[in-house]
């Protein structure tokens, strides 16, 4: 009896989950398409068309040379002009990956993210977990060799960030944590991990990063978000009138 009760509640269990990782992930941004039209998805193709326009300028080598030049960032740059490149190299796809592949991913991360966050947030967490894959690879430079692993020899300083897919991880890890979808986390965060283990490189540590950086960013969201609605009860609960005890009148004898 206890094997049948325990298979029934754990079958409902991932049912529920499924059915509001769906409801969440995929029904409510179809839902603001059909209300907002494909402007809903300016950020998807914007995003794209890009990395089309940068893949196809960087097959001739004068090109190459360009797009390096532009939107290429390395750990040995100047901080100024990594800052400064980062924006543009989330449109420089890697050289070692299928780039139609990584369209695709692109385009459904930034399509799903502004049709479920809005255009603000999500260019703020795409930027944001880029940068802080940026910025982690140049502290590991500083600390070197060494330390259990975590430091980085000099000559990574020469090789390229990930492009695009730091923020690709990071906009699909911050709708897995805000949007309750345990399973896309798990898919995310999971693959991030196997793609460390499997092929230690830079690209493995940057995407590591990046999940972390969307999971702080998805909590910090979630804690503002029940401050303010906690703020918002105080006025109707310091304005509503204070409950009088009922006073009855003493039975005449």
């Amino acid at each position: 009896m206890f094997v049948r009760w325990w298979g029934s509640w754990e079958t409902v269990f991932i049912w529920r989950t499924l059915r509001g990782e769906w409801q969440g992930i995929v029904v409510d941004p179809v839902r603001q398409l059909l209300r907002r039209g494909l402007p809903g998805m300016s950020l998807a193709f914007v995003a794209a068309f890009g990395v089309i326009f940068f893949h196809a300028l960087a097959q001739d080598p004068t090109g190459a040379e360009i797009v390096r030049h532009v939107g290429g960032v390395q750990g040995d740059l100047p901080l100024w002009l990594a800052l400064l490149r980062t924006p543009i190299s989330l449109y420089v796809p890697a050289l070692d990956l299928p780039v139609w592949a990584g369209i695709t991913q692109l385009f459904l991360a930034f399509a799903l993210a502004e049709l479920a966050l809005g255009r603000t947030r999500t260019l703020v967490v795409a930027y944001a977990t880029t940068l802080a894959g940026t910025l982690t690879v140049r502290v590991m430079l500083l600390i070197g060799p060494g330390c259990g692993g975590l430091g980085l020899r000099p000559e990574i300083g020469h090789v390229l960030d990930t492009g695009p897919s730091a923020a690709v991880v990071g906009l699909f890890t911050y709708l897995a944590v805000v949007r309750r979808a345990p399973i896309v986390f798990a898919l995310t965060g999971g693959s991030m991990v196997w793609e460390s283990i499997v092929k230690p490189n830079l690209a493995g540590r940057e995407h590591l990063v990046a999940v972390g950086a969307a999971i702080v960013l998805a909590l910090v969201h979630e804690l503002r978000q029940r401050r303010s609605s906690v703020t918002a009860l105080l006025p109707h609960l310091k304005t509503s009138p204070p409950v009088r005890a009922e006073t009855r009148c003493p039975s005449p004898r």
